[in-house]
Protein backbone atom coordinates (compact mmCIF):
# COMPACT_ATOMS: atom_id res chain seq x y z
CA UNK A 1 0.00 0.00 0.00
CA UNK A 2 1.35 3.42 -0.96
CA UNK A 3 1.72 5.82 1.96
CA UNK A 4 0.85 9.49 1.92
CA UNK A 5 3.19 12.17 3.29
CA UNK A 6 2.13 14.42 6.15
CA UNK A 7 3.06 18.09 6.35
CA UNK A 8 2.67 20.80 8.97
CA UNK A 9 0.13 22.97 7.16
CA UNK A 10 -0.34 25.59 9.88
CA UNK A 11 0.94 26.53 13.33
CA UNK A 12 -0.41 28.61 16.21
CA UNK A 13 0.20 29.44 19.85
CA UNK A 14 -1.26 31.24 22.83
CA UNK A 15 0.20 32.31 26.17
CA UNK A 16 -1.77 33.91 29.01
CA UNK A 17 -1.61 37.66 29.54
CA UNK A 18 -0.33 37.57 33.11
CA UNK A 19 3.46 37.60 33.45
CA UNK A 20 5.09 36.44 36.69
CA UNK A 21 8.72 37.49 37.04
CA UNK A 22 11.44 35.87 39.09
CA UNK A 23 11.41 38.85 41.43
CA UNK A 24 7.74 38.21 42.17
CA UNK A 25 8.46 34.56 42.98
CA UNK A 26 11.33 35.62 45.26
CA UNK A 27 8.73 37.34 47.46
CA UNK A 28 6.92 34.00 47.88
CA UNK A 29 9.83 31.59 48.45
CA UNK A 30 13.51 31.79 49.36
CA UNK A 31 15.00 32.41 45.93
CA UNK A 32 16.19 35.24 43.69
CA UNK A 33 16.19 36.33 40.07
CA UNK A 34 19.92 35.58 39.85
CA UNK A 35 19.52 32.07 41.34
CA UNK A 36 16.69 31.14 38.97
CA UNK A 37 18.40 32.47 35.84
CA UNK A 38 21.71 30.81 36.71
CA UNK A 39 20.13 27.38 37.18
CA UNK A 40 17.31 27.44 34.63
CA UNK A 41 17.68 30.36 32.22
CA UNK A 42 14.08 31.33 33.04
CA UNK A 43 13.32 35.03 33.51
CA UNK A 44 9.52 34.97 33.58
CA UNK A 45 6.51 32.75 32.96
CA UNK A 46 2.82 33.17 32.05
CA UNK A 47 0.04 32.31 34.50
CA UNK A 48 -3.41 31.29 33.28
CA UNK A 49 -6.48 33.17 34.54
CA UNK A 50 -9.59 30.97 34.62
CA UNK A 51 -11.81 34.07 34.58
CA UNK A 52 -10.32 34.87 31.16
CA UNK A 53 -10.82 31.33 29.79
CA UNK A 54 -7.09 30.70 30.18
CA UNK A 55 -7.37 27.03 31.08
CA UNK A 56 -6.43 24.14 28.74
CA UNK A 57 -9.38 24.08 26.31
CA UNK A 58 -9.66 27.86 26.36
CA UNK A 59 -5.99 28.42 25.57
CA UNK A 60 -6.08 25.67 22.96
CA UNK A 61 -9.01 27.37 21.23
CA UNK A 62 -6.90 30.49 20.63
CA UNK A 63 -3.87 28.55 19.39
CA UNK A 64 -5.95 26.21 17.22
CA UNK A 65 -7.80 29.04 15.49
CA UNK A 66 -4.46 30.54 14.43
CA UNK A 67 -3.19 27.16 13.21
CA UNK A 68 -6.38 26.46 11.25
CA UNK A 69 -6.28 29.91 9.64
CA UNK A 70 -2.60 29.50 8.74
CA UNK A 71 -3.38 26.11 7.20
CA UNK A 72 -5.93 27.75 4.92
CA UNK A 73 -8.79 25.47 5.96
CA UNK A 74 -12.06 25.76 7.89
CA UNK A 75 -12.74 24.20 11.33
CA UNK A 76 -15.03 21.56 9.80
CA UNK A 77 -12.17 20.41 7.57
CA UNK A 78 -10.57 18.93 10.71
CA UNK A 79 -10.99 15.14 10.67
CA UNK A 80 -9.56 14.42 14.14
CA UNK A 81 -8.43 16.31 17.24
CA UNK A 82 -5.49 14.99 19.25
CA UNK A 83 -5.06 17.03 22.42
CA UNK A 84 -1.91 16.58 24.48
CA UNK A 85 -2.64 17.69 28.04
CA UNK A 86 -1.33 16.49 31.40
CA UNK A 87 -3.77 18.37 33.62
CA UNK A 88 -7.01 18.86 31.62
CA UNK A 89 -10.01 21.07 32.37
CA UNK A 90 -11.65 18.12 34.12
CA UNK A 91 -11.23 14.35 34.24
CA UNK A 92 -14.06 13.90 31.72
CA UNK A 93 -15.31 14.77 29.19
CA UNK A 94 -11.92 15.00 27.55
CA UNK A 95 -10.34 18.32 26.65
CA UNK A 96 -10.40 17.46 22.93
CA UNK A 97 -14.21 17.26 23.02
CA UNK A 98 -14.38 20.60 24.82
CA UNK A 99 -12.11 22.07 22.15
CA UNK A 100 -14.27 20.67 19.35
CA UNK A 101 -17.27 22.57 20.69
CA UNK A 102 -15.27 25.77 21.21
CA UNK A 103 -14.08 25.68 17.60
CA UNK A 104 -17.63 25.19 16.32
CA UNK A 105 -16.74 21.89 14.65
CA UNK A 106 -19.99 20.11 13.83
CA UNK A 107 -18.71 17.20 11.71
CA UNK A 108 -18.52 14.88 14.74
CA UNK A 109 -14.78 14.24 14.21
CA UNK A 110 -12.96 12.00 16.67
CA UNK A 111 -11.55 13.65 19.80
CA UNK A 112 -8.78 12.12 21.90
CA UNK A 113 -6.65 13.36 24.79
CA UNK A 114 -3.04 12.16 24.94
CA UNK A 115 -1.14 12.18 28.23
CA UNK A 116 2.59 11.59 27.99
CA UNK A 117 3.38 14.70 30.05
CA UNK A 118 5.93 17.00 28.38
CA UNK A 119 6.45 14.48 25.54
CA UNK A 120 2.72 14.33 24.81
CA UNK A 121 2.70 16.53 21.72
CA UNK A 122 5.54 14.48 20.17
CA UNK A 123 3.55 11.31 20.87
CA UNK A 124 0.40 12.85 19.37
CA UNK A 125 2.26 14.05 16.27
CA UNK A 126 3.66 10.56 15.70
CA UNK A 127 0.16 9.10 16.00
CA UNK A 128 -1.27 11.74 13.65
CA UNK A 129 1.44 11.11 11.07
CA UNK A 130 0.63 7.39 10.98
CA UNK A 131 -3.06 8.11 10.50
CA UNK A 132 -2.39 10.49 7.62
CA UNK A 133 0.15 8.14 6.01
CA UNK A 134 -2.42 5.35 5.79
CA UNK A 135 -5.09 7.66 4.36
CA UNK A 136 -7.38 7.39 7.38
CA UNK A 137 -7.48 11.18 7.85
CA UNK A 138 -6.53 14.27 5.84
CA UNK A 139 -6.37 17.13 8.38
CA UNK A 140 -5.56 16.46 12.04
CA UNK A 141 -5.44 19.19 14.69
CA UNK A 142 -2.63 18.40 17.14
CA UNK A 143 -2.61 20.59 20.25
CA UNK A 144 -0.28 20.72 23.21
CA UNK A 145 -1.78 22.77 26.02
CA UNK A 146 -0.87 22.89 29.69
CA UNK A 147 -1.80 24.71 32.88
CA UNK A 148 0.92 23.31 35.11
CA UNK A 149 0.80 26.27 37.50
CA UNK A 150 -2.59 25.07 38.76
CA UNK A 151 -0.68 22.24 40.47
CA UNK A 152 2.41 24.20 41.44
CA UNK A 153 3.39 24.14 45.10
CA UNK A 154 4.24 27.81 45.48
CA UNK A 155 6.09 26.99 48.71
CA UNK A 156 8.55 24.66 46.93
CA UNK A 157 11.29 26.74 45.33
CA UNK A 158 12.72 23.72 43.49
CA UNK A 159 9.61 23.29 41.33
CA UNK A 160 7.49 26.45 41.40
CA UNK A 161 10.08 28.47 39.48
CA UNK A 162 10.11 26.03 36.56
CA UNK A 163 6.62 25.97 35.10
CA UNK A 164 4.35 28.23 33.09
CA UNK A 165 1.11 27.94 31.13
CA UNK A 166 0.42 28.05 27.41
CA UNK A 167 -0.69 26.35 24.23
CA UNK A 168 0.77 25.37 20.88
CA UNK A 169 -1.08 23.82 17.95
CA UNK A 170 -0.45 22.56 14.44
CA UNK A 171 -2.63 21.28 11.64
CA UNK A 172 -1.00 18.17 10.21
CA UNK A 173 -2.31 17.58 6.70
CA UNK A 174 -1.85 15.24 3.79
CA UNK A 175 0.85 16.67 1.51
CA UNK A 176 0.20 16.97 -2.19
CA UNK A 177 2.39 15.05 -4.62
CA UNK A 178 5.69 16.83 -5.18
CA UNK A 179 5.36 19.19 -2.20
CA UNK A 180 8.36 17.74 -0.40
CA UNK A 181 7.13 18.47 3.12
CA UNK A 182 7.02 15.30 5.20
CA UNK A 183 7.55 13.68 8.59
CA UNK A 184 10.76 11.81 7.86
CA UNK A 185 11.02 9.67 11.00
CA UNK A 186 10.22 9.56 14.70
CA UNK A 187 10.98 7.62 17.86
CA UNK A 188 9.07 7.24 21.15
CA UNK A 189 10.12 5.63 24.42
CA UNK A 190 9.53 5.51 28.16
CA UNK A 191 11.56 4.36 31.15
CA UNK A 192 8.95 3.54 33.79
CA UNK A 193 11.61 2.50 36.32
CA UNK A 194 12.10 6.24 36.93
CA UNK A 195 8.42 7.20 37.03
CA UNK A 196 8.61 8.34 40.67
CA UNK A 197 11.14 11.06 39.85
CA UNK A 198 8.48 13.36 38.37
CA UNK A 199 5.06 12.75 39.80
CA UNK A 200 1.74 14.19 40.96
CA UNK A 201 0.85 11.45 43.46
CA UNK A 202 -2.74 12.36 44.29
CA UNK A 203 -5.84 13.30 42.33
CA UNK A 204 -6.51 10.05 40.46
CA UNK A 205 -8.55 6.96 41.29
CA UNK A 206 -5.76 5.48 43.39
CA UNK A 207 -5.51 8.53 45.66
CA UNK A 208 -8.48 10.90 45.33
CA UNK A 209 -7.90 14.31 46.88
CA UNK A 210 -9.36 13.96 50.36
CA UNK A 211 -8.48 15.45 53.70
CA UNK A 212 -5.63 13.01 54.40
CA UNK A 213 -3.98 13.99 51.10
CA UNK A 214 -4.33 17.69 51.92
CA UNK A 215 -2.94 17.11 55.42
CA UNK A 216 0.17 15.51 53.90
CA UNK A 217 0.46 18.20 51.20
CA UNK A 218 0.48 15.53 48.47
CA UNK A 219 -1.78 17.37 46.03
CA UNK A 220 1.18 19.01 44.29
CA UNK A 221 3.70 17.77 41.75
CA UNK A 222 7.18 16.81 42.94
CA UNK A 223 10.43 16.19 41.09
CA UNK A 224 13.89 14.74 41.59
CA UNK A 225 15.79 17.27 39.50
CA UNK A 226 19.02 15.31 39.13
CA UNK A 227 17.36 12.17 37.78
CA UNK A 228 15.18 14.18 35.41
CA UNK A 229 18.15 16.22 34.13
CA UNK A 230 20.31 13.17 33.42
CA UNK A 231 17.49 11.28 31.73
CA UNK A 232 16.47 14.31 29.67
CA UNK A 233 19.84 15.01 28.09
CA UNK A 234 20.58 11.31 27.59
CA UNK A 235 17.30 10.41 25.90
CA UNK A 236 16.85 13.54 23.81
CA UNK A 237 20.39 13.43 22.44
CA UNK A 238 20.37 9.67 21.82
CA UNK A 239 16.96 9.72 20.12
CA UNK A 240 17.99 12.60 17.87
CA UNK A 241 21.24 10.88 16.93
CA UNK A 242 19.38 7.65 16.19
CA UNK A 243 17.03 9.46 13.81
CA UNK A 244 19.94 11.10 12.02
CA UNK A 245 21.90 7.86 11.76
CA UNK A 246 19.09 5.75 10.34
CA UNK A 247 18.27 8.41 7.75
CA UNK A 248 21.91 8.89 6.70
CA UNK A 249 22.01 12.47 7.94
CA UNK A 250 24.27 14.43 10.28
CA UNK A 251 23.57 17.41 12.49
CA UNK A 252 25.02 19.55 9.68
CA UNK A 253 22.00 18.58 7.55
CA UNK A 254 19.61 19.92 10.20
CA UNK A 255 18.52 23.55 9.80
CA UNK A 256 16.86 23.92 13.21
CA UNK A 257 16.74 21.96 16.46
CA UNK A 258 13.57 22.60 18.51
CA UNK A 259 13.91 20.92 21.92
CA UNK A 260 11.43 20.82 24.77
CA UNK A 261 11.82 24.09 26.66
CA UNK A 262 12.33 22.67 30.16
CA UNK A 263 15.31 24.74 31.22
CA UNK A 264 18.29 26.29 29.49
CA UNK A 265 20.88 23.94 31.03
CA UNK A 266 19.12 20.88 29.60
CA UNK A 267 18.79 22.53 26.19
CA UNK A 268 22.46 23.58 26.11
CA UNK A 269 23.76 20.21 27.32
CA UNK A 270 21.66 18.31 24.77
CA UNK A 271 22.87 20.62 22.01
CA UNK A 272 26.50 20.02 22.98
CA UNK A 273 26.04 16.24 22.96
CA UNK A 274 24.61 16.52 19.45
CA UNK A 275 27.37 18.97 18.44
CA UNK A 276 24.60 21.31 17.31
CA UNK A 277 25.66 24.96 16.98
CA UNK A 278 23.84 27.30 19.37
CA UNK A 279 22.60 29.42 16.48
CA UNK A 280 20.59 26.46 15.16
CA UNK A 281 18.73 25.85 18.44
CA UNK A 282 15.29 27.45 18.95
CA UNK A 283 15.03 28.75 22.54
CA UNK A 284 12.27 30.74 24.25
CA UNK A 285 12.33 29.22 27.75
CA UNK A 286 13.43 32.56 29.23
CA UNK A 287 10.00 34.06 28.41
CA UNK A 288 7.62 31.22 29.14
CA UNK A 289 9.41 28.69 31.41
CA UNK A 290 8.47 25.02 31.07
CA UNK A 291 5.02 24.82 29.46
CA UNK A 292 5.23 21.02 29.23
CA UNK A 293 3.77 19.61 26.00
CA UNK A 294 2.92 23.12 24.74
CA UNK A 295 6.57 24.15 24.57
CA UNK A 296 7.64 22.62 21.24
CA UNK A 297 4.61 23.60 19.13
CA UNK A 298 4.66 27.12 20.62
CA UNK A 299 8.39 27.53 19.92
CA UNK A 300 7.86 26.09 16.44
CA UNK A 301 5.13 28.65 15.72
CA UNK A 302 7.31 31.54 16.90
CA UNK A 303 10.13 30.46 14.60
CA UNK A 304 7.77 30.04 11.64
CA UNK A 305 6.15 33.43 12.26
CA UNK A 306 9.43 35.34 12.53
CA UNK A 307 10.79 33.70 9.39
CA UNK A 308 13.53 31.53 10.85
CA UNK A 309 11.85 28.25 9.89
CA UNK A 310 11.08 28.08 6.17
CA UNK A 311 9.58 25.53 3.80
CA UNK A 312 11.99 22.83 2.74
CA UNK A 313 14.17 23.04 5.85
CA UNK A 314 15.07 20.01 7.98
CA UNK A 315 13.78 20.32 11.55
CA UNK A 316 14.66 18.11 14.53
CA UNK A 317 12.31 18.05 17.53
CA UNK A 318 12.91 16.33 20.88
CA UNK A 319 11.12 16.09 24.23
CA UNK A 320 11.08 14.25 27.55
CA UNK A 321 8.66 14.17 30.44
CA UNK A 322 7.09 12.32 33.34
CA UNK A 323 6.91 8.59 32.87
CA UNK A 324 9.76 9.06 32.12
CA UNK A 325 8.66 9.47 28.52
CA UNK A 326 10.78 10.76 25.67
CA UNK A 327 10.65 11.12 21.92
CA UNK A 328 11.98 12.86 18.82
CA UNK A 329 10.75 13.76 15.34
CA UNK A 330 12.72 14.48 12.18
CA UNK A 331 10.79 16.35 9.50
CA UNK A 332 11.09 18.41 6.36
CA UNK A 333 9.06 21.55 6.84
Amino acid sequence: MALYSAKIAGTGKYHPEKIMTNDEISKMVDTSDEWIIQRTGIKERRIGDIAKDEFPSGMAERAAKIAIKNAGIEPNDIDLILFSVTLPDMLFPNAASCLQERLGITNHCGCLDVNAACTGWVYAMTMANSMIQTGLYKNILVCGTEMATAFNNWEDRNTCVLFGDGSGAVVLSRAEDGEGSTIIDSVLSSDSSKKESLILPAGGSKRPVRQDVLDKNEQWMSMDGQIVFKNAVKTMSSHCQALLDRNNLTIDDVDWFVPHQANLRIIETTGKLLKCPDEKVIVNVEKYANTSSASIPAALHEAVEDGRIKRGQIILLAAFGAGLTSGAILLKF
